[in-house]
């Protein structure tokens, strides 16, 4: 093993050090390949551009003097056929906490926006078995633009099902302290709102039509306008302008204290209201859009501009990414456990390859990773700040 690989603490080295801790299922006896080499192997092989497991048992065959350099593999690679039955063994739940434990150990610094969103992987489905895509909820720090954790929606449920465990993950020795947590319309609920706040962090949670009730009042407070403030921004390109209009209400006392409407919806610590009107300008065409949105921290006009910007930004920044860098909407896993831990794999290499100290972009830099190993292993490497 070359000891430059490892570095006093490098990312690579914490890596090897979560996978080392999952627990392995198989008979200890019969193992030919240690779970952290079937590990390294498919973070390394995503990174270098491989995208099923055919590909990825292929890279390492012809890359194994690579991967030696940072475990044994004293057999060699398994093929697709054993990570297939290998990746479906092991339990996603202890390989997500693996992850955001390392997140939060190599990328040092808490975030102060996350946004918090959920995406299916379409073609995970099984007809034949009745069983639906399995839908991924994931926690996305929107300015360092890191995927800190995840969390699977278990079978028959939605995402009120898996948001309570990805916030008590991420809320662990305060992780989440002092940030601004996004949510959309689902989620705007006292229960939501609360978890939020026991963790020491603020919400910011979308009003729709589910909350018809509240969100008449918001519209009527804005109606008013009393006390607003207000923040203006204009986005253009591609042939595309779009002007955005941020208000905020932060005197909202009338949102507390003893209610009107026996049964109310009250959410806890509420300090500000936030109405965004939108107005896109695309070619002959003008169209307009009014969002509200509820937040327990006080928030200036531009303040709520930046994080309601931010969580939007989830689906080009994220989602778009993982469907048309990582071919995540085309994968065909199917049974067991490796639709999951893959999308799990997906975020580890997606985070290392965006952390790169180069100007090249995500696409070029999964290229050069399948073409230069010095590439690679300076992508997997770096000290950690």
């Amino acid at each position: 093993m070359d000891e430059d690989d490892w570095g006093s603490k490098s990312r690579l080295r914490v890596l090897l050090e979560h996978f080392s801790r999952i627990e392995d299922p198989r008979d200890e006896r019969r193992i030919l390949h240690p779970l952290p080499e079937i590990l390294l192997l498919v973070v390394c092989g995503t990174m270098a551009d491989c995208d099923d497991y055919e590909n990825i048992a292929a890279w390492g065959a012809a890359h194994l003097p690579f991967l030696r350099r940072h475990l044994p593999y004293a057999h060699g690679v398994p093929g697709e056929r054993w990570l297939t039955i290998l990746m479906n063994r092991i339990d996603p739940a202890l390989f997500s906490a693996a992850f955001t434990a390392w997140v939060r150990a190599t990328f040092p610094g808490r975030a102060d926006f996350v946004a918090i969103d959920g995406k299916t992987s379409r073609r995970s489905h099984d007809r034949r078995a009745g069983t639906a895509p399995i839908h991924l909820v994931s926690a996305f720090a929107t300015t360092s633009r890191l995927v800190l954790a995840q969390e699977a929606v278990p079978d028959k449920a939605n995402e009120l099902a898996a948001i309570p465990v990805l916030l008590d993950r991420l809320g662990e020795n305060g992780g989440l302290a002092g940030a601004l947590v996004s949510i959309d319309a689902i989620a705007t609920n006292p229960t939501i709102a609360a978890a939020i706040r026991g963790q020491g962090a603020d919400y910011l949670l979308a009003v729709k039509a589910n909350q018809p009730t509240l969100r008449a009042e918001l519209e009527a407070a804005f109606a008013v306008g009393d006390g607003a403030d207000h923040h203006h921004d204009l986005d253009k390109g591609h042939g595309r302008v779009e002007e955005r209009h941020v208000s905020v209400i932060r005197e909202v006392d009338w949102l507390s204290g003893t209610r009107r409407f026996p049964g109310e919806m009250r959410l806890p610590d509420v300090a500000a209201i936030v109405r965004v009107h939108t107005t896109a300008h695309i070619a002959d065409r003008t169209r307009t859009d009014t969002r509200y949105f509820i937040s327990s921290a006080p928030l200036t006009a531009e303040h709520a501009a930046d994080a309601v910007r931010g969580h939007w930004g989830i689906e080009n920044r994220l989602h778009w990414v993982l469907d048309v860098l990582f071919k995540d909407d085309l994968s065909r896993l199917r049974t067991g456990h490796g639709a999951k831990n893959m999308a799990v794999v997906r975020h580890f290499a997606l985070n290392l390859i965006r952390a790169a100290n180069d100007q090249k972009s995500l696409k070029t830099r999964r290229k050069m990773a399948g073409w230069s190993d010095d590439y690679l292993a300076s992508l997997l490497n770096p000290a950690i700040p």
